[in-house]
């Protein structure tokens, strides 16, 4: 479902290396989980897949579609939540999820469906006709997230979507990654929390300045390495 090669990207003129010639592949009907410390590359990874970012070299192919050669067919497939909840705040919560079925275009009886659902699984019906402005941050996370998942798209990229949730709608969010993947789609999301990944994730891949340092399932890793938990690997592996 995703496919990167050999992806690279710079800042600064070339001086600052965010990602380093990383290349992965995550499988349908697959959770994967992208770990790494505060300035390892991983939003810079997430934003160049999605397409909001342009890599210096390498490529990236969403569902089959080559994001450089048809991004608009690589986004139909993805619903994005990046890892601050960026919203229209003039616009009500119901604006903007018809603003972002409108521009996914999902037919109207989709939509209501599908807002309802949405709506209804993370409890914030009865805020939805308000401004935006007037939502606290769990709100609008979970705003973002209906607005992501409302087209029903096959791959799910988040940047640390647990961040602001309470505990009921992060378990609740975990449950509908895991049934989106019993389906046959396909989860990457990035995270600091290790004990979700290690629960969660069918394989995880580890990046530190720029560069993949290990990849694979929780049975391999902690094998290959000789650990009981991904906390201590991930402590070991990234230790400045």
């Amino acid at each position: 479902m995703i496919e990167i090669r050999n992806l690279s990207k710079s800042y600064a003129k070339g001086k600052i290396k965010a990602v380093d010639n990383i290349s992965l592949t995550v499988n349908p009907g697959e959770i994967f989980g992208f770990l790494g410390p505060n300035g390892a590359g991983k939003t810079t990874t997430i934003k160049m897949i999605v397409g909001l970012l342009q890599p210096d070299s390498g490529s990236v192919k969403v569902a089959g579609v080559d994001m450089a050669a048809d991004p608009l067919g690589a986004k139909r497939s993805i619903g994005f939540v990046p890892d601050q909840p960026q919203v229209y705040e003039r616009l009500t919560g119901i604006e903007y999820l018809n603003f972002l079925a409108d521009v996914y275009q999902v037919p109207t009886g989709a939509r209501r469906e599908q807002i309802e659902r949405y709506l209804k699984i993370f409890e914030i019906e009865e805020a939805i006709g308000d401004l935006v402005q007037s939502f606290s941050h769990g709100m609008k996370q979970k705003l973002v997230l209906t607005g992501a998942l409302l087209h029903n798209p096959p791959v799910w990229i988040m940047d640390e979507p647990m961040v602001g949730l309470d505990p009921h709608s992060a378990f609740v969010l975990k449950d509908l990654m895991a049934d989106h993947c019993r389906q046959g789609h396909t989860v990457f999301f990035s995270t600091h929390i290790l004990e979700v990944a290690e629960k969660l994730c069918d394989r995880i891949a580890i990046i530190n300045k720029g560069q993949i340092i290990l990849s694979g399932t929780m049975e391999e890793i902690k094998e290959h390495r000789g650990k009981e938990t991904l906390e201590n690997i991930f402590l070991e592996l990234t230790e400045r």
